[in-house]
């Protein structure tokens, strides 16, 4: 096979339609859009029309609700903060607050606060304060030695 024997496989690629290109061309006059009426004029927007009954999509029941107050948490995992700990970013020995995660670059932006989740292990003793905690991530940062208080917790 040389460079100039290159071809796509046969019906792989297609001409473009070219519509109203005259009679020759299969699609000329009216352009496959038939004779007069709405929908042979441009600018036709009735997809979801149903001739007046009542469209499918208003049929329907709705469901679910959005919450416009609802909070946004930055989300940790407890892998990650260890992590972090071992390539020296975050200073272990020290209370982890949401400002050092936040300088330490494994948190962006605090939004409403800042989650921790157990995902991943810790083996580092830490002393954690962020907004929020699982269950599962305070039985994990206590089993190792350390405590986690939760600004929720402080609040009760």
């Amino acid at each position: 096979m040389k460079l100039h024997e290159l071809r796509d496989n046969p019906g792989a690629t297609k001409p473009r339609k070219r519509v109203g290109r005259g009679p020759g061309s299969g699609t000329g006059k009216m352009g496959g859009r038939g004779i007069k009426g709405q929908k042979s004029r441009s600018g036709v927007a009735i997809n979801g029309y149903e001739g007046g009954q009542m469209p499918l999509y208003q049929r329907l029941p709705k469901r679910g609700f959005n919450k416009p107050n609802r909070k946004a948490f930055a989300v940790v995992n407890l892998g990650l903060i260890q992590k972090f700990i071992d390539a020296g970013k975050i200073d272990g020995k020290k209370a982890i607050d949401e400002d050092a995660l936040i300088a330490s670059g494994l948190v962006r932006r605090k939004l409403d606060g800042i989650r921790v989740l157990a995902k991943g292990e810790i083996t580092s003793k830490v002393e954690l304060a962020v907004t929020g905690a699982s269950k599962s991530a305070v039985e994990a940062v206590e089993k190792a030695g350390g405590s986690l208080t939760t600004a929720a917790a402080a609040a009760e």
